[in-house]
């Protein structure tokens, strides 16, 4: 009987496809009427595959928390995930957000590059600004809100708040709610099935989505911004690929290629979809099936994270708000990049729910330092680009994190 390829190796060789396919319609140029067919075609089918994984996340990311909480019920158990989970979230992103401050203090990229060179990009992009307080304000308001609503609008942020909190419920009321604990289980279960389904999709929905990122990047920019992009990458690497997996390996033991062989879809994934969110529902498969995460850790860590943990995107920030200083001509001292290193992190784990809510958190960070805000616009354009490195490190810490928090809460080595 033949061997059937496994979902990994199709993934790769979509990837392959992907980016080979994407090549070849950028060479043959965007009026031709291939290349025309091929981006609508690849559109289609990329747009399905992060959509059929959009209308389970709601579902996944209510049913794994309530799980996850009303699993663990020794209090000092809980009391435990809690400081651990917030804890490498802290630690993870403030180490991103040195390192992004780091490397562009390092190699200083836009020195010699003129603002004006960018003018005209700059005059046709408007900013939408946000104080501090203002934003502090917009975050606590998208943390609580009718559930109803939350659920119907896939606010995520409300929607892990509500489940937190029906979790703990569930862990207080005891053994009168252990129906809607096993309903609750059983829920899960079903999601995590249908989650399945749809991966079968996922070498094609992946291969339609690196074409379309491969064949629709402006080359002259890229150029231009090279030395930005290549920091930004770089910086971005070293975190995915030395850091995170250093941590593990120091508070579990597992080695770096055990854990990317069990990550690889997940981390795929949010290369090809820069999405956090629409990848939760595989990062969470990755974690329990692969990676051997217990459901109660893995339902409680993962999804808080796909919210809150934001390596990529602080260090993003951070390094970006360098580039603009360079760009402006402006030097900014310590204390200057002390605030950038703070509101960084800030914006990212706290991004309000609201369109282009990355940019309003970019903009937060260089107006807190005097920064012209209207500089995003040249980042723009290369943003879907390093969305998908920065994302790809996202999910990447929240399943370290679950790693690790599964470790310090297990039993002591002997």
């Amino acid at each position: 009987m033949k061997k059937r390829m496994s979902l990994n190796t199709q993934i790769l060789l979509g990837v392959l496809a992907g980016i080979l396919l994407g090549a070849g319609i950028s060479g043959l140029g965007r009026d031709s009427s291939l290349a025309e067919n091929g981006l609508y075609a690849a559109g289609l089918i990329g747009t399905l595959f992060i959509d059929l994984l959009k209308m389970v996340l709601v579902p996944l990311v209510f049913t794994s928390i309530a799980v996850g909480v009303a699993n663990l019920r020794a209090h000092q158990q809980m009391h435990r995930v809690w400081q651990a989970t917030l804890g490498f979230f802290v630690f993870s992103m403030a180490l991103a957000a040195m390192l992004g401050l780091a490397a562009a203090n390092l190699f200083q990229p836009g020195k010699g590059l003129p603002l004006a060179m960018f003018q005209d990009a700059m005059q046709g992009f408007e900013a939408r600004q946000m104080s501090l307080p203002d934003f502090f304000a917009q975050f606590l308001h998208s943390l609580f809100q009718n559930p109803v609503t939350a659920l119907a609008q896939g606010d995520i942020l409300a929607v892990v708040v509500f489940a937190l909190l029906l979790g703990i419920a569930l862990v207080v009321g005891g053994q009168r709610y252990a129906n809607i604990v096993v309903l609750l289980q059983e829920c899960l279960e079903l999601v995590l099935m249908l989650v399945g389904w749809i991966m079968r999709l996922a070498p094609l929905g992946i291969m339609a989505l690196l074409l379309q990122l491969t064949a629709t990047q402006d080359i002259h920019l890229l150029a231009v911004l090279m030395e930005f992009i290549l920091v930004v990458v770089g910086t971005t690497l070293l975190h995915g690929v030395v850091l995170l997996p250093l941590i593990l390996y120091l508070a579990t033991g597992m080695s770096p290629l055990r854990f990317w062989r069990g990550a690889r879809e997940a981390l795929i994934t949010a290369f090809a979809t820069s999405s956090s969110s629409a990848t939760l529902p595989v990062t969470l498969r990755c974690a329990e099936q692969h990676l051997h995460v217990r459901r109660d850790v893995a339902g409680f860590v993962v999804p808080l994270g796909a919210t809150l943990n934001m390596d990529g995107t602080a260090l993003y920030e951070a390094a970006a708000a360098l580039f603009v200083a360079n760009l402006a001509g402006i030097e900014l001292d310590p204390v200057q990049q002390m605030v950038v290193f703070v509101t960084a992190m800030l914006g990212a784990m706290g991004a309000p729910g609201i369109p282009s809510a990355g940019m309003v958190t970019m903009a937060l960070v260089l107006q807190a330092v005097g920064l012209p805000v209207e500089a995003i616009a040249i980042l723009l354009p290369i943003d879907r680009l390093l969305d998908a490195f920065r994302t790809a490190v996202n999910v990447e810490g929240d399943m370290v994190g679950g790693l690790v928090v599964q470790a310090w809460i297990g039993e002591p080595r002997s």
